[in-house]
Protein backbone atom coordinates (compact mmCIF):
# COMPACT_ATOMS: atom_id res chain seq x y z
CA UNK A 1 0.00 0.00 0.00
CA UNK A 2 1.32 3.42 -0.98
CA UNK A 3 0.90 4.99 2.47
CA UNK A 4 3.54 7.68 1.93
CA UNK A 5 2.04 8.65 -1.42
CA UNK A 6 -1.50 8.67 -0.04
CA UNK A 7 -0.77 11.34 2.54
CA UNK A 8 1.25 13.37 0.04
CA UNK A 9 -1.63 13.24 -2.42
CA UNK A 10 -4.13 14.29 0.25
CA UNK A 11 -1.88 17.25 1.05
CA UNK A 12 -1.61 18.01 -2.67
CA UNK A 13 -5.42 18.19 -2.78
CA UNK A 14 -5.56 20.43 0.31
CA UNK A 15 -7.24 17.85 2.53
CA UNK A 16 -4.90 17.91 5.55
CA UNK A 17 -5.47 20.31 8.47
CA UNK A 18 -2.74 22.72 9.59
CA UNK A 19 -2.06 20.73 12.76
CA UNK A 20 -1.55 17.43 10.92
CA UNK A 21 1.89 15.77 11.27
CA UNK A 22 3.62 12.98 9.38
CA UNK A 23 4.06 9.90 11.57
CA UNK A 24 6.51 7.00 11.40
CA UNK A 25 6.87 3.90 13.53
CA UNK A 26 10.12 2.16 14.48
CA UNK A 27 10.24 -1.56 15.13
CA UNK A 28 10.75 -1.04 18.87
CA UNK A 29 7.30 0.58 18.97
CA UNK A 30 8.62 4.14 19.12
CA UNK A 31 6.34 6.58 17.29
CA UNK A 32 8.17 9.38 15.47
CA UNK A 33 6.28 12.59 14.72
CA UNK A 34 7.70 14.71 11.92
CA UNK A 35 6.79 17.95 10.15
CA UNK A 36 3.56 18.66 8.33
CA UNK A 37 3.53 16.97 4.88
CA UNK A 38 3.50 20.46 3.35
CA UNK A 39 7.29 20.28 3.89
CA UNK A 40 7.47 18.13 0.75
CA UNK A 41 6.02 21.02 -1.24
CA UNK A 42 8.23 23.86 0.04
CA UNK A 43 10.40 26.17 -2.06
CA UNK A 44 14.10 26.97 -1.74
CA UNK A 45 13.65 29.88 0.67
CA UNK A 46 11.91 27.56 3.17
CA UNK A 47 14.59 24.85 3.19
CA UNK A 48 17.20 24.34 5.90
CA UNK A 49 20.41 26.30 5.28
CA UNK A 50 22.55 23.21 4.67
CA UNK A 51 20.19 22.03 1.91
CA UNK A 52 20.07 25.46 0.27
CA UNK A 53 23.89 25.52 0.22
CA UNK A 54 23.97 22.02 -1.29
CA UNK A 55 22.07 23.19 -4.37
CA UNK A 56 25.18 25.10 -5.48
CA UNK A 57 26.93 21.73 -5.98
CA UNK A 58 24.37 20.37 -8.45
CA UNK A 59 25.66 20.33 -12.01
CA UNK A 60 24.70 18.81 -15.33
CA UNK A 61 22.21 16.00 -15.83
CA UNK A 62 20.81 15.14 -12.40
CA UNK A 63 19.02 12.19 -10.79
CA UNK A 64 16.80 13.08 -7.81
CA UNK A 65 16.51 9.85 -5.80
CA UNK A 66 13.36 9.69 -3.67
CA UNK A 67 11.90 12.84 -5.18
CA UNK A 68 8.67 12.75 -3.15
CA UNK A 69 6.37 15.61 -4.18
CA UNK A 70 9.15 17.06 -6.31
CA UNK A 71 10.30 20.11 -4.33
CA UNK A 72 13.97 19.66 -5.33
CA UNK A 73 13.30 18.43 -8.87
CA UNK A 74 10.97 21.37 -9.51
CA UNK A 75 13.52 23.86 -8.18
CA UNK A 76 16.26 22.43 -10.39
CA UNK A 77 14.04 22.21 -13.45
CA UNK A 78 13.06 25.87 -13.01
CA UNK A 79 16.78 26.70 -12.79
CA UNK A 80 17.39 25.06 -16.17
CA UNK A 81 18.84 21.77 -14.88
CA UNK A 82 18.04 18.56 -16.78
CA UNK A 83 16.62 16.45 -13.93
CA UNK A 84 14.92 13.07 -13.60
CA UNK A 85 12.96 12.47 -10.40
CA UNK A 86 12.43 8.91 -9.22
CA UNK A 87 10.39 7.52 -6.33
CA UNK A 88 9.05 4.11 -5.36
CA UNK A 89 5.66 5.75 -4.69
CA UNK A 90 3.34 5.88 -7.73
CA UNK A 91 1.24 8.61 -6.10
CA UNK A 92 4.33 10.74 -5.40
CA UNK A 93 5.33 10.45 -9.05
CA UNK A 94 1.79 11.36 -10.10
CA UNK A 95 2.02 14.50 -7.93
CA UNK A 96 5.35 15.42 -9.55
CA UNK A 97 3.81 15.13 -13.00
CA UNK A 98 0.77 17.18 -11.97
CA UNK A 99 3.11 19.87 -10.60
CA UNK A 100 4.81 20.13 -13.97
CA UNK A 101 7.99 18.07 -13.59
CA UNK A 102 8.96 16.96 -17.07
CA UNK A 103 10.49 13.59 -16.19
CA UNK A 104 9.29 11.75 -13.08
CA UNK A 105 9.34 7.96 -12.95
CA UNK A 106 8.31 5.16 -10.60
CA UNK A 107 11.63 3.54 -9.74
CA UNK A 108 13.19 2.44 -6.44
CA UNK A 109 16.82 3.10 -5.57
CA UNK A 110 17.65 -0.59 -6.10
CA UNK A 111 16.36 -0.43 -9.69
CA UNK A 112 18.57 2.41 -10.92
CA UNK A 113 21.08 1.66 -13.66
CA UNK A 114 22.74 3.34 -16.60
CA UNK A 115 20.79 1.07 -18.93
CA UNK A 116 17.48 2.16 -17.47
CA UNK A 117 18.14 5.85 -16.80
CA UNK A 118 21.33 6.84 -18.63
CA UNK A 119 24.37 8.63 -17.20
CA UNK A 120 24.36 11.54 -14.78
CA UNK A 121 26.62 14.32 -13.59
CA UNK A 122 24.88 14.61 -10.20
CA UNK A 123 22.94 12.18 -8.03
CA UNK A 124 20.82 13.81 -5.31
CA UNK A 125 19.71 12.05 -2.13
CA UNK A 126 18.07 14.81 -0.08
CA UNK A 127 15.55 14.54 2.74
CA UNK A 128 17.64 11.92 4.60
CA UNK A 129 17.55 9.80 1.44
CA UNK A 130 21.08 8.51 1.90
CA UNK A 131 19.14 6.33 4.31
CA UNK A 132 17.45 4.54 1.41
CA UNK A 133 20.72 2.63 0.98
CA UNK A 134 19.47 0.71 4.03
CA UNK A 135 22.63 -0.99 5.34
CA UNK A 136 26.39 -0.78 4.74
CA UNK A 137 26.50 -3.78 2.40
CA UNK A 138 23.74 -2.53 0.11
CA UNK A 139 25.10 1.00 0.35
CA UNK A 140 28.51 -0.05 -0.98
CA UNK A 141 26.94 -2.12 -3.74
CA UNK A 142 24.73 0.76 -4.89
CA UNK A 143 27.53 3.32 -4.58
CA UNK A 144 29.60 1.20 -6.98
CA UNK A 145 26.62 1.12 -9.33
CA UNK A 146 26.28 4.92 -9.03
CA UNK A 147 29.96 5.15 -9.98
CA UNK A 148 29.28 3.34 -13.24
CA UNK A 149 26.25 5.48 -14.12
CA UNK A 150 27.92 8.86 -13.60
CA UNK A 151 30.33 10.86 -15.75
CA UNK A 152 33.99 11.40 -14.89
CA UNK A 153 32.99 14.57 -13.05
CA UNK A 154 30.04 12.88 -11.34
CA UNK A 155 29.14 13.59 -7.74
CA UNK A 156 26.62 12.50 -5.13
CA UNK A 157 24.91 15.05 -2.88
CA UNK A 158 23.59 13.08 0.09
CA UNK A 159 21.66 14.22 3.15
CA UNK A 160 21.48 12.21 6.36
CA UNK A 161 21.23 12.62 10.14
CA UNK A 162 23.88 11.77 12.72
CA UNK A 163 22.12 9.20 14.97
CA UNK A 164 24.49 9.88 17.85
CA UNK A 165 23.36 13.49 18.23
CA UNK A 166 20.84 12.56 20.92
CA UNK A 167 20.69 11.99 24.65
CA UNK A 168 17.24 10.39 24.53
CA UNK A 169 17.52 7.03 26.38
CA UNK A 170 14.91 5.46 24.08
CA UNK A 171 17.08 6.17 21.02
CA UNK A 172 20.30 5.20 22.81
CA UNK A 173 18.78 1.89 23.92
CA UNK A 174 17.64 1.20 20.35
CA UNK A 175 21.12 1.89 19.01
CA UNK A 176 22.63 -0.46 21.59
CA UNK A 177 20.11 -3.12 20.60
CA UNK A 178 21.10 -2.66 16.96
CA UNK A 179 24.80 -3.12 17.72
CA UNK A 180 24.05 -6.26 19.73
CA UNK A 181 22.28 -7.66 16.64
CA UNK A 182 25.22 -6.88 14.35
CA UNK A 183 23.53 -3.85 12.79
CA UNK A 184 24.78 -0.30 12.57
CA UNK A 185 23.63 1.94 15.41
CA UNK A 186 21.58 4.10 13.04
CA UNK A 187 20.12 1.25 10.99
CA UNK A 188 16.51 1.94 11.88
CA UNK A 189 13.67 -0.42 10.97
CA UNK A 190 10.82 1.90 10.02
CA UNK A 191 7.38 2.09 8.49
CA UNK A 192 5.09 4.95 7.53
CA UNK A 193 1.76 5.49 9.29
CA UNK A 194 -1.14 7.53 7.93
CA UNK A 195 -4.50 7.62 9.67
CA UNK A 196 -5.55 3.94 9.82
CA UNK A 197 -2.95 2.81 7.25
CA UNK A 198 0.41 1.15 7.86
CA UNK A 199 3.17 0.89 5.26
CA UNK A 200 5.70 -1.90 4.80
CA UNK A 201 8.74 -2.14 7.05
CA UNK A 202 12.06 -1.00 5.58
CA UNK A 203 15.57 -0.20 6.82
CA UNK A 204 16.42 3.49 6.91
CA UNK A 205 20.11 4.16 7.54
CA UNK A 206 21.41 7.15 9.53
CA UNK A 207 25.16 7.63 9.81
CA UNK A 208 27.74 9.89 11.44
CA UNK A 209 30.32 11.68 9.33
CA UNK A 210 32.96 9.07 10.20
CA UNK A 211 30.58 6.24 9.28
CA UNK A 212 29.75 7.98 5.99
CA UNK A 213 33.45 8.07 5.11
CA UNK A 214 33.87 4.39 6.04
CA UNK A 215 30.94 3.30 3.87
CA UNK A 216 32.10 5.35 0.88
CA UNK A 217 35.71 4.13 1.09
CA UNK A 218 36.59 1.58 -1.59
CA UNK A 219 33.52 2.24 -3.75
CA UNK A 220 35.25 4.63 -6.17
CA UNK A 221 34.02 7.65 -4.23
CA UNK A 222 35.41 9.92 -1.54
CA UNK A 223 33.75 12.50 0.69
CA UNK A 224 34.91 15.91 -0.53
CA UNK A 225 33.26 17.96 2.21
CA UNK A 226 30.39 18.13 4.65
CA UNK A 227 27.84 20.94 4.72
CA UNK A 228 26.55 21.75 8.18
CA UNK A 229 26.05 21.38 10.99
CA UNK A 230 22.71 22.93 11.72
CA UNK A 231 21.66 20.33 14.24
CA UNK A 232 22.18 16.63 13.54
CA UNK A 233 21.33 16.82 9.83
CA UNK A 234 24.09 17.39 7.30
CA UNK A 235 24.90 16.99 3.61
CA UNK A 236 27.90 15.07 2.26
CA UNK A 237 29.38 16.12 -1.08
CA UNK A 238 30.76 12.85 -2.45
CA UNK A 239 33.19 13.07 -5.36
CA UNK A 240 34.79 10.46 -7.58
CA UNK A 241 37.99 9.17 -6.02
CA UNK A 242 40.91 10.02 -8.32
CA UNK A 243 42.74 6.98 -6.97
CA UNK A 244 39.89 4.64 -7.89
Amino acid sequence: MDVFGKQLYDQHRGLLPDDFREVGERDDGNIQVYDHPRWYFTTLDEWYPHLRKAMAYVRGRTLDVGCGAGRVSLHLQNAGIDVIGIDHSPLAVQICRERGIDDARVCSVTQVSAGRLGKFDSILMTGNNFGLLANPQRARRLLRRFHGMTTDQGRIIAETTDPYATDDPVHLDYQERNRARGRMSGQYRHRERYRNLKGSWFDWLFVSRDEMQEIVSGTGWTVGEFIGPEGPQYVAIIEKDPHG
